[in-house]
């Protein structure tokens, strides 16, 4: 390892042995001994070793929780915002080397990781704001001298799996909005990176010792599937919010549901772009180039599909070759590079066996598609981004390949490219490209886009903070981070006040006795 990267990792307290169970200052050592090595899909170094928790270790910090919770959603909502609005303020000082971890363990450019601290930001941001307005609606009774509101209460404690291409970001969108809910957060990270999820927590250490918060608000169990199934079929947790593919999805839905728990659910993308002979192709390009290639195409929203009005398919189809042609691969630390590795061989072994399945069903490979060797690709995760052609009908295009791969497709008629576009199972993230305001306004309304986010002359890559992040269909139909859906992470309550001398009862009922 470098020492620049051994610097890194003392700077943000991440130790070359690190432990996997905390419970908010408290690190617990682990009863298990199975250790992993994790490796840097930039140069293949190893940045750490970690020592799974088992599920004796889950049972400790899920007891630990419980306390917690009793006494968080006893404090003022405010006072949590306050927590949130420190580690905040935490999160700015140690922007620069969270960012560069992300991109070390995860293999995303600088910039991006970065980005993603920046998220982690703008939720807190968020979230103190939230404090001061977990409202509840006032109602009208139809009993005389009466009153109606209703209120929201903590739920208790939120489980929160978090995926490995947002190592950071998600949890962050999760745990700040929680707690100022009022609740304590158990967080499973994805044992691919689970060096950030150390960092972050290492971070809130200080706020909760300057705060003189006790033990159990925010916990960390690191661990493989096990944990996470843990999580899922535990009365003790009303809610459990997992991100990551859809296979897993269904599964935490399954447990979950057989317990009549809640679960949020932010599952695979098939993104498609539609780019209308109406659009600025110029915007259209830039939109589609880093909606393919950014993160490696390893974002749920990643742009997977272009369809492309047929009188300007060859147009853009060249000016997208060429766009490739000129991208630069390599270490994404270095800011000249616009991608870098998929995350792990397994990730590109994904990408390989689907630029081959795009050419036996009968696609078009136009550029890319192999995996990179030599000096600066020893770690083996590095490929050249492909584009293709292809039909929305084969079998392929109808799955979500976590990597850099875009496939083109021809339309004739708005109607059809809106069919084309609806016709996956998944429904995160659709945008269309056009100056035509009947076409976009067509996009937008209920006979358009199926998809939890439209957007109109901007790609479907990348979420603001403000506004409700997730779809529908099998991407799981939960929504995070802003508008309503804190409410996800409260329980609803409807009050009703009699105020005056007598008892009338609803629905004009008499009941004399």
């Amino acid at each position: 390892m470098l020492k620049s990267t051994r610097e890194l990792l003392k700077s943000l307290n991440v130790n070359p042995e690190n432990g996997s169970i905390c419970t908010g200052t408290q690190w617990v050592t682990s009863t298990n001994t199975e250790t992993i090595n994790v490796h840097s899909p930039v140069d293949g170094s190893e940045l750490g070793k970690v020592i799974y928790a088992s599920e004796s270790d889950y049972e400790t910090v899920i007891l630990k929780a419980q306390k917690a919770a009793e006494y968080w959603k006893t404090v003022p909502a405010p006072e949590r915002g306050s927590i949130v609005r420190q580690y905040g303020i935490k999160l700015r000082a140690h922007k620069k080397e969270l960012g560069k971890l992300v991109s070390l363990e995860m293999g995303k450019s600088y910039q991006e990781g970065l980005g993603e601290v920046q998220e982690m930001i703008d939720i807190c941001d968020f979230a103190v704001g939230l404090s001061r307005q977990l409202y509840g609606l006032t109602m009208h009774s139809e009993r005389p001298n009466h009153r109606m509101y209703e209120q929201w209460h903590p739920i208790g404690i939120v489980g929160i799996i978090s995926a490995f291409n947002f190592p950071v970001a998600v949890w962050a969108w999760n745990s700040m909005i929680a707690t100022v809910c009022g609740d304590v957060c158990v967080w499973k990270p994805s044992e691919k990176t689970p060096l950030t999820a150390i960092a972050c927590h290492r971070l809130l250490e200080s706020v909760i010792t300057e705060n003189k918060l006790p033990e159990g608000i925010f916990n960390l169990v690191i661990g493989n599937y096990k944990i996470g199934e843990s999580l899922a079929k535990d009365k003790r947790i009303p809610m459990v919010s997992a991100t990551g593919s859809t296979r897993m999805g269904k599964k935490v839905s399954e447990v979950v549901g057989a317990r009549l728990g809640s679960s949020l659910l932010e599952l695979g993308g098939n993104n498609a772009v539609i780019i209308s002979e109406h659009a600025n192709l110029d915007n259209a390009l830039i939109a589609a180039v880093f909606g393919c290639v950014g993160t490696a195409g390893q974002r749920c929203t990643s742009t997977r599909r272009l369809l492309i009005h047929e009188s300007i398919f060859e147009t853009f189809k060249t000016k997208l070759v060429n766009a490739y042609g000129q991208l630069s691969i390599g270490n994404p630390l270095d800011e000249n590079n616009h991608v870098g590795p998929l995350i792990d061989e397994d990730a590109v072994n994904a990408f390989i066996n689907a630029v081959e399945s795009v050419k036996n069903e009968g696609g078009e490979v136009l550029t890319g598609g192999e995996i990179l060797s030599g000096e600066g690709y020893e770690s083996g995760c590095y490929v050249k981004p492909c584009i293709a052609t292809a039909k929305n009908h084969f079998n392929i295009v109808q799955e979500e390949t976590f990597g850099p791969i875009v496939y083109l497709i021809p339309y004739q008629t708005l109607d059809e490219a809106i069919q084309l576009q609806n016709d996956v199972k998944q429904g995160l993230s659709s945008a269309i490209f056009t100056d035509n305001i009947q076409e976009a306004e067509r996009f937008l309304s209920a006979a358009g886009s199926d998809c939890g986010i439209a957007n109109v002359n901007i790609g479907t890559s990348g979420a603001e903070i403000g506004g409700a992040f997730g779809g529908e269909k099998e991407t799981g139909g939960g929504r995070e981070s802003g508008s309503d859906a804190w409410k996800k992470y409260m329980r609803r309550q409807t009050n009703t006040i009699n105020y005056g001398t007598d008892l009338p009862l609803a629905q004009g009922i008499k009941f004399d006795l």
